[in-house]
């Protein structure tokens, strides 16, 4: 396949992918289907493993490897009870790329790269880029405000050069991009590609309702709000009113969270020992206040409420801002070819392609 040399970067090489462009691993969204249909695009593919038990994540690797060859990557918790068995197992299917949403410990980066695993962790400020690529990491996940889910005050405008000038691994700039105008912007300013959550959630390959991605697709782009109140920690979702009730209910919240808790150790498998284990190194390792702890448990089992059940008044909407300008669901085929030609384009008219 013949790619234009402009969109060949440090991230295409190092993944084995076509196109600079990644799929996020969201939790209860980034299954196998949609895996699949990325990577087969050309994409880089990340599984969500974080809300499936260590057998459901095995499953899931053998699923998206019985239909593709191409190179994919897996999401892990960094304070996951089993990190290591996981870490093992990515090892043992030779998979490409073990993305973090926070810190991974030393050993277990240590034991991914030996292993032939890359290893990209997710920042969302300067200093934390530089932590990341002290400690080994291959390529980082840079996403600005504009971001869904758990996310930062800083835009992507003002992070992303910030992180490039800070380390001298590939960067993939996330939190905003939606289209190839972006992937050309993000290119100019240095970044090696684009990682894209809420425009992969709305495509064919996306298992979410139908429902709920008719609410994704009529919400504008002033239709989010960064909230404190579902985990404890910043968070961007779809504004309803769900979320206006746990902003004002913070007596119940936290008895609600112990609820949720319990039911998302149940449906993992956790044994409490585990879970108790689990809660106390997110504890130390993000500072958390034992509510803040309370709430970062109750987190999982709102977002499998809307992505899984499509009970949108018992969930939560997690988006990026770029909810309110995405309005159709195309194939991740048809998504990336249109990402590609669109940055293309854009690229003719700043920087036309010098004759061969």
């Amino acid at each position: 396949m013949s790619v234009d040399r402009r969109l060949r970067t440090r991230a295409t090489e190092l993944f084995g992918v076509d196109y600079p462009i990644v799929q996020t691993g969201m939790g209860w969204v980034a299954g196998p289907s949609l895996v699949t249909g990325t990577a087969e695009a050309g994409g880089l593919g990340i599984l969500a493993s974080a809300t499936m038990t260590l057998d459901e994540m095995n499953s899931a690797i053998g699923e998206v490897q019985a239909h593709t060859d191409r190179p994919f990557g897996v999401n892990l918790r960094p304070d996951a009870a089993d990190l290591d068995d996981r870490a093992d197992r990515l090892v043992r299917a030779g998979l490409r790329v073990a993305s973090f949403a926070g810190p991974p410990p030393a050993r277990v980066v240590q034991r991914l790269r030996d292993g032939g695993v890359l290893v990209m962790p997710t920042v969302g400020a300067r200093r934390h880029a530089e932590k990341m690529a002290e400690l080994g990491a291959d390529a980082i996940l840079c996403q600005g405000g504009e971001g869904g889910g758990h996310t930062g005050s800083v835009p992507t405008s003002l992070l992303l050069p910030q992180v490039l000038d800070a380390v001298d691994v590939p960067v993939i700039a996330a939190g905003g991009f939606h289209d190839g105008r972006g992937l050309a912007a993000a290119l100019a300013w240095g970044a090696d590609a684009v990682a894209m959550g809420t425009r992969f959630l709305l495509t064919a390959e996306s298992k979410v309702p139908d429902a709920v991605k008719a609410v994704y697709l009529g919400t504008p782009v002033t239709g989010t709000v960064v909230s404190n109140s579902i985990d404890g920690k910043p968070q961007r979702v779809i504004r309803t009113r769900l979320v206006d009730s746990l902003e004002s209910a913070r007596l119940t919240r936290l008895a609600r969270a112990a609820v949720n808790a319990w039911r998302f150790r149940s449906l993992t498998g956790l044994p409490v020992s585990a879970m108790l284990r689990e809660g106390l190194a997110m504890r130390r390792s993000q500072e958390l206040t034992w509510s803040q702890m309370a709430m970062a448990a109750n987190a999982p089992m709102l977002t499998r409420a809307t992505m899984v059940d499509g009970d949108i008044d018992a969930g939560v909407l997690p988006t990026g801002q770029c909810v309110g300008v995405v309005d159709d669901l195309p194939t991740c085929a048809e998504l990336i070819e249109r990402i590609v030609a669109e940055a293309i384009a854009a690229l003719d008219r700043v920087a036309p392609p010098r004759p061969q």
